[in-house]
């Protein structure tokens, strides 16, 4: 289990996390969300102990993590390196022999992985000529090809494509149920919500909500109602409790007050016949982001 308790990283002018506290169980996926700048890839390096704290603490399994050994660690920073000039086999199995693999274990797990990320015709290619998403594949596989029991993502899903994503989602349920512990940032709000048991919302360093993903939706109640009418944008703003419409291709997101104004408005649009749509939800993650961050995030 990681607890961060107060964590605090102060530079000379400038506090880049301030006062962070959430704790990420076993075999848990937990998010770290946030704009850029706003902290997430400094409290990555202080859990690794490539920086230090300024004040508070972090403790694997009640142990400080500057006594943790580094092998039960894995870690996939935002700044990519491979070695372009190794073959993909070669430098997979020159990074799982690094963190202490024997060479036999290394070349089932190297085997494996390269089969499931669809790498096999690559195998003795150099990592130079690989596409992008490729060699993001590669660096995937180099960070937990030796089976940490914790392991950090910094935006693992930047650079591929649809297809790579769920191959990378699927791999990343894969590791969670063989029990890893993983916390990844994105900027996906989609992967987020879809991978995540809890999450962290930064915004310039301090946590505006730490906790389970369906508790900061409730903060906010079923206040997304999608609905397919004939009648136009006009007429629906002014329903009660209506705060705003959009219209979405052949249908209408509105945003209401509260949840309790969902059944008068679904007399009225109904009008006691059939209705084609009429769906009211929590918002999404993206939707709550940009509400608490302000602004679009990048």
């Amino acid at each position: 289990m990681l607890v961060l308790k107060n964590v605090t990283k102060r530079y000379t002018d400038f506090t880049a996390v301030q006062s962070l506290n959430f704790t990420i169980t076993p075999g848990e996926i937990f998010g770290l969300i946030g704009q850029n700048g706003a902290g997430k890839t400094t409290t990555f390096r202080m859990i690794l102990d490539l920086q230090e704290t300024t004040e508070g603490t972090i403790t694997w399994d009640d142990t400080p993590v500057k006594k943790v050994n580094r092998d039960l660690l894995g870690y996939l920073p935002e700044e990519r390196g491979i070695f372009p000039q190794m073959k993909v086999e070669e430098q997979l199995l020159f990074f799982g022999q690094l963190r202490g693999m024997t060479k036999e274990d290394c070349k089932r797990e190297v085997d494996f992985w390269i089969e499931r990320f669809e790498l096999e015709e690559k195998r003795n290619d150099k990592a130079e000529t690989l596409s992008k998403g490729n060699q993001q594949k590669v660096q995937l596989i180099a960070s937990f090809i030796h089976r940490p029991k914790f392991l950090i993502l910094d935006e693992p899903f930047s650079g591929l494509d649809p297809v790579n994503k769920d191959l990378l989602k699927n791999a990343i349920l894969f590791l969670k149920d063989k029990g890893m512990t993983i916390l990844f940032s994105s900027h996906q709000m989609d992967n987020v919500e879809e991978l995540c048991d809890h999450l962290c919302l930064l915004k310039r360093g301090v946590s505006l909500f730490s906790g389970s993903l369906i508790d900061l939706k409730k903060q906010y109640g079923k206040t997304k109602l999608t609905i397919r009418t004939e009648l136009d944008e006009s007429a629906l703003q002014k329903l009660p409790g209506v705060k705003s419409v959009k219209q979405e291709r052949d249908q209408y997101v509105l945003t209401l007050a509260d949840e309790s104004y969902a059944k008068d408005i679904f007399n009225v649009v109904s009008n006691g016949a059939y209705i084609e749509k009429f769906s009211l939800d929590y918002l999404s993650l993206d939707e709550i982001f940009k509400d608490q961050v302000g602004g679009v995030h990048v």
